[in-house]
């Protein structure tokens, strides 16, 4: 596996180490991790890893002290890819407490602002996706989003 196309749950592993990462502390980790494994340094790949991993619900974004952090996820199960336990030694980025309550409620906001775009849009695909989605939420977060699931099976349903 290389570093450009590390799993969700690789970079969410990445993030965990750390508690919580801006986009650019997380894609610069991976840029460490790949020149620390003699990989070539492919930014629009990790870019694009990290943006796939946000939209899957691997990574969750939570507003904190002006600035977007990366979270894991609802559906991630963190891993670390190879060599990233020495990342805390390689980087210059702070250890975070990151609030769990606010990254549920974060999650859940975005879940149905999700869910209402796909819906509208009428994408089975994402509808089946963030169904998937809301499960876990509701499992990882001890949250209650059978409201927007009652939605999402409706439009697939109105759909046959």
């Amino acid at each position: 596996m290389s570093i450009s196309t590390a799993t969700g749950d690789e970079l969410a592993g990445v993030v965990d180490l750390f508690g919580a990462l801006t986009r650019a502390e997380l894609e610069s980790a991976l840029g460490e991790l790949a020149f620390k494994r003699g990989e070539a340094v492919d930014d629009d790949a990790i870019d694009d890893a990290v943006g796939a991993a946000i939209e899957n619900y691997y990574l969750v974004a939570v507003e904190r002290d002006g600035e977007t952090l990366l979270a894991p996820g609802p559906v991630a199960f963190p891993t670390l890819p190879d060599g990233a336990a020495d990342l805390p030694h390689i980087m210059d980025a702070p250890d975070r407490d990151i609030d769990e309550e606010g990254v549920v409620e974060a999650t859940e906001r975005r879940l149905r602002a999700d869910a209402a775009r796909a819906v509208d849009a009428d994408d089975a695909d994402r509808i089946e996706r963030l169904l998937d989605v809301s499960y876990d939420l509701e499992t990882w977060g001890a949250t209650d989003v059978s409201d927007v699931r009652s939605r999402l099976d409706a439009a697939l349903e109105n759909r046959n």
